[in-house]
């Protein structure tokens, strides 16, 4: 029941990352998710097998902070009305959805202890909405290609050094799975994501 109810968290979770991705190249110009029907929160539209249902389980069973991703949401960023910056507004969506995501589930917990609310299955929910989001915010923050912090950073960077930048991510899983398997992933996001949810637990009283 747990890992059920964790997947589904997980999988909402990624589904609104993706979705949010998608819906602001729409708002800035480019209309290639929406014609390719990838703006929904129809799960079969954004399954992936790897990134949302093995991975996951591995990250589950060994251990590991739940995470994993969908199947990304095509963004044409030459569609977007100011390529450059436009570019950094999409791939911080992502993150910034599941942020907000986790300010909702902060703020509901905190209202259910001020209300004296005693059902610990609810509390358990809220957390898994808080950690997984937590997690899945910070890793897609960092500036390794094809995470969204590697875009938000290429927006910055002169033309030819961010197109040279972005190029790298044809070998982005490569990358991806480097930092899981060699245990970067824990060095670099488990001491941020610790010190979030240190903050966290000291706002609802935890």
């Amino acid at each position: 029941m747990e890992i059920f109810i964790t997947l589904l968290i997980l999988l909402f979770s990624i589904i609104l990352h993706e979705y949010s991705h998608g819906y602001i190249a729409y708002r800035n110009g480019d209309d290639t998710a929406y014609l390719m029907g990838r703006l929904t929160f129809n799960p079969i539209k954004h399954i992936d097998m790897v990134g949302t249902i093995l991975l996951p389980m591995i990250c589950y069973f060994s251990g590991l902070p739940m995470f994993g991703w969908a199947k990304p949401v095509p963004v044409n960023f030459l569609h977007l009305n100011r390529p450059k910056t436009d570019m950094a507004k999409v791939a911080f969506a992502g993150p910034a959805s599941n942020l907000i995501l986790v300010t909702l589930c902060v703020i509901i917990y905190k209202v259910l202890i001020l209300s004296n609310f005693q059902e610990i299955f609810a509390y358990r929910i809220l957390s898994y909405g808080i950690q997984i989001n937590l997690i899945l915010a910070i890793f897609n923050l960092i500036p390794v290609p094809p995470l969204d912090g590697s875009k938000i950073v290429a927006a910055f960077l002169p033309t030819k050094q961010s197109l040279k930048y972005l190029s790298l991510e044809r070998y982005g899983m490569i990358f991806v799975i480097i930092l899981i398997v060699t245990g970067v992933f824990r060095v670099i996001v488990m001491p941020v994501f610790n010190f979030c949810l240190h903050l966290i637990n000291l706002i609802i009283g935890a």
